[in-house]
């Protein structure tokens, strides 16, 4: 495939100028929101050349990132690279009236296709792997001598305590999985039939609800954004 790069380096050429008719050198649009929110011969070149971008940056994510899959031959990364940006496209033109030029289209379009590459290539890594969602475990790790140790049991055992008296049983396994067990957020998203976003809250909570707790309990200090006087 002649878009893939075979380093790390992101094959992209975003500053090469533009040409009189009004398209880039490859003939992209000179405006991509009005091209593809058009319908008409311009919306249909403006589709070909978006898919073509997006398969070119979802094939160097992929191809970064194919240590991590079970068969990482140059035919299941250009197929992976496809449907990675198939599903990019689609989010992307789901969102396309958000887009406010901040950056260059082609600039912001590459971000849809990286994270989908990426989501793609962890699914498949962890498809045949059980993600086991299971509540806290106390465990003492190895520490220089008995006082760092009796401190690292006594934080454990209040962090225990403080995820069974302030959290949910959904958000104790949540947070075990993805910040203990390291299960990618997309993937648990999957199993559990739910979005990125709802986890993000879920961890978010849970980190709100520990910190609270563990000053209440004095097993923490108080941030010093809350002590400050005259802080806004």
């Amino acid at each position: 495939m002649s878009t893939r790069s075979r380093d790390d380096s992101v094959p992209v050429a975003l500053s090469e100028p533009r040409s009189p008719t009004g398209r880039g050198p490859e003939g992209d649009p000179d405006d991509w929101v009005a091209a593809l929110a058009t319908p008409g011969p311009e919306q249909d070149h403006a589709m070909r050349r978006l898919h073509a971008l997006m398969v070119r940056a979802a094939a160097h994510q992929v191809w970064r990132m194919r240590a991590a899959l079970p068969d990482p031959s140059p035919d299941a990364v250009d197929d992976l690279a496809n449907q990675a940006a198939d599903e990019a496209m689609t989010a992307l033109l789901g969102k396309l009236h958000t887009f406010e030029g901040r950056s260059r289209f082609s600039t912001w379009a590459f971000k849809f296709a990286i994270l989908q590459a990426a989501v793609e290539v962890r699914r498949i890594q962890w498809q045949h792997r059980e993600v086991e969602l299971r509540d806290l475990e106390i465990a003492t790790p190895a520490h220089d001598g008995p006082e760092h140790a009796a401190e690292a049991r006594d934080l454990g055992t209040a962090v225990v305590r403080a995820m069974g008296a302030v959290l949910t049983p959904h958000q104790r396994r949540v947070a075990v999985a993805l910040l203990i067990d390291g299960v990618p957020i997309d993937v648990l998203a999957d199993r559990l039939g739910t979005t990125r976003g709802a986890l993000y809250k879920t961890v978010h909570d849970v980190r709100v609800r520990l910190r609270a707790e563990l000053v209440a309990t004095g097993h923490l200090g108080t941030p010093p954004s809350s002590t400050s006087a005259g802080t806004p």
